[in-house]
């Protein structure tokens, strides 16, 4: 049986990359600033990763801005 109030990936993602900023904040500890920047380095990766996907989409769709 499931829970009803399971929460999605993307709001894990938000909850972890939350409770980061809040370390943060609580002081600076080693281990605090490489989980938070393991976080941004990760969201970094997808997004370059999802520009790139994208890119290629449009190459092989052939569209261009010709106008």
């Amino acid at each position: 049986m499931r829970p009803l109030n399971r929460k999605s990936d993307l709001e894990r993602l938000l909850e972890a990359v939350s409770d980061s900023f809040d370390a943060l904040r609580g002081g600076l500890t080693k281990g605090k600033v490489l989980k938070a920047s393991l976080i941004a380095g990760g969201l970094a990766g997808l997004t370059a990763g999802s520009a790139g996907i994208s890119s290629l989409r449009r190459r092989e769709e052939g569209t261009g801005d010709d106008s």
